[in-house]
């Protein structure tokens, strides 16, 4: 967000293409082996992990996909203040995904370091 509105929303859109099968790939194999570990006799904490990694996905479809079609619309002005306050509550709503992930991550380390 440091760039011009316009270069902010230019270099967003490809990043956000490019990030999404990614992310949305690993959140759902990192859901599934959590559930695994926890079934396999693992314990309550790695369901724990796997719930937190896991919401992610419903996450981004309820409350971020709005946000991301309305910054995706065609003819969007990518230089206007709408557009900037657009970038910058998906920022904010991308900061609490970040958040649960990195809480998983932590919950999954802790877990492998007990074992």
């Amino acid at each position: 967000m440091g760039c011009d509105t316009r270069i902010a929303a230019t270099v967003w859109a490809p990043s956000y293409e490019r990030a999404t099968v990614m992310q949305a790939s690993l959140a759902i194999v990192s859901l599934l082996s959590g559930v695994a570990a926890w079934l396999l006799g693992g314990g309550a904490i790695w369901l724990v992990g796997a719930v937190l990694i896991g919401s992610v996905v419903p996450f981004t479809f309820v409350v971020i996909m709005p946000t991301n079609k309305r910054l995706l619309s065609p003819g969007r002005d990518l230089a206007s203040s709408e557009t900037r306050a657009l970038l910058e509550k998906w920022g904010r709503l991308h900061a609490v995904r970040s958040l649960l992930s990195f809480a998983a991550a932590l919950v999954f380390t802790w877990s492998l370091m007990r074992a």
